[in-house]
């Protein structure tokens, strides 16, 4: 537009970037509340999921982690029956079968026979993998991430050998299931604290 300066652009951009740092922060919060809200709805729910116990927990974090491409919330599942179990058995149960799980993304690698849609992310991360090896593998297993099924997929296309493969794999994911494991017994605990349940 005539008679816009630099520093009018620059605004106009800082100002797009509050509002999506609004949004972010409105659905952080929205989501925080849903599971909130959630926990206390479900109160009797929950604690009927500790009748499965460990074995449980890592079926549900073995299936969740098994489809390739498609999300599956056993995250969720580890931060809610860590309030009825000892979450660091919950933990360590839900990474033993998340890394199970991520077997069938190396198989399909190793096969050959898989398709990927996203190309350009999967060179990116084959040549990160080419480059830092197992490393990469520690830290995207250990954080969540839709980027995972992909690294798995580029480990079994590069022949890693499958026991690294599953070491690497199995410290990040344990470390990640801990994690949200104990956050889920003392966030549930302290809300049922409040509520005197």
């Amino acid at each position: 537009m005539p008679g816009e300066t630099a520093e009018t652009k620059t605004l106009k951009e800082g100002e797009r970037w509050d509002w999506r740092a609004i949004a972010q922060s409105a659905g952080a919060i929205f989501l925080s509340a849903a599971i909130t809200l959630s926990i206390l709805a479900w109160h009797n729910r929950i604690k009927a999921l500790g009748r499965y116990g460990y074995l449980g927990i890592f079926l549900i974090s073995l299936m969740g982690n098994a489809t390739v491409i498609l999300p599956a919330p056993s995250l969720a599942a580890v931060f809610t029956v860590s309030a009825v179990l000892n979450p660091l058995l919950v933990g360590l149960a839900a990474g033993a079968g998340e890394t199970l799980g991520e077997l069938t993304g190396f198989l399909a690698g190793y096969g050959g026979r898989v398709v990927v849609k996203d190309r350009v992310t999967f060179q990116r991360l084959e040549r990160w993998m080419r480059l830092y090896g197992l490393l990469v593998i520690f830290i995207l297993s250990a954080i969540p991430n839709p980027f995972f099924d992909l690294a798995g997929i580029a480990a079994g296309v590069m022949r890693f050998p499958l026991w690294q493969f599953l070491l690497s794999c199995w410290i990040g994911k344990t470390l990640k299931t801990l994690v949200f494991a104990l956050a889920g017994a003392y966030s549930v605990g302290f809300l049922m604290h409040l509520l005197g349940s």
